[in-house]
C-alpha cells in the first residue's frame, strides 16, 4: 500500500485546510484498510489526530474535537482530514496511516498499530 498525503500549507488562524491522503497498489482497497491521521510538530513526538474504522466509524483527539473531521471516500481510495478554527498549535507535519489488520468497526490510536505510512505534509498556522 502506497499513501500520498496533501493538501498542507501556509494558512492564518481561524482558517481551514483540507488534507487528502490517497491509497494505492495491489494489495488492497482502501475498504480494507484502516486509517489514520497522525501529526508531529517541531520538537515533539508524533500524536494521534484522528482515526476511521472500515465501517466509517470515526474519532478525534480531543485537542481537534469538534474543529476537525475525518472522512473517507472508498471510490476514490482517499481519506480526508478537514480542519477549520486552524490554532498556531496545530501546526505541524501530518501524516496518514494505514493498517490492513483493521477490524471492520475498530479504530487504532498507536503508531505500531499502522503498517503503512504517508510522507506527511507540512501544516503552518499562523498567529
Amino acid at each position: 500500500v502506497q499513501l500520498q498525503a496533501s493538501g498542507g500549507g501556509l494558512v492564518q488562524a481561524g482558517g481551514s485546510l483540507r488534507l487528502a491522503c490517497a491509497a494505492s497498489g495491489h494489495s488492497y482497497t482502501l475498504s480494507r484498510l484502516g486509517m489514520g491521521w497522525f501529526r508531529q510538530a517541531p520538537g515533539k513526538e508524533r500524536e494521534f489526530v484522528a482515526g476511521i474504522a472500515r465501517s466509517g466509524y470515526s474519532d478525534h483527539a480531543d485537542a481537534v474535537k469538534v474543529r476537525f473531521a475525518i472522512s473517507r471516500d472508498n471510490a476514490k481510495n482517499t481519506v480526508y482530514l478537514q480542519m477549520n478554527s486552524l490554532k498556531p498549535e496545530d501546526t505541524g507535519v501530518y501524516y496518514c496511516a494505514a493498517t490492513a489488520r483493521a477490524i471492520y468497526s475498530a479504530l487504532y490510536y498507536r503508531e505500531t498499530d499502522y503498517g503503512y505510512w504517508g510522507q506527511g505534509t507540512q501544516v503552518t498556522v499562523s498567529s
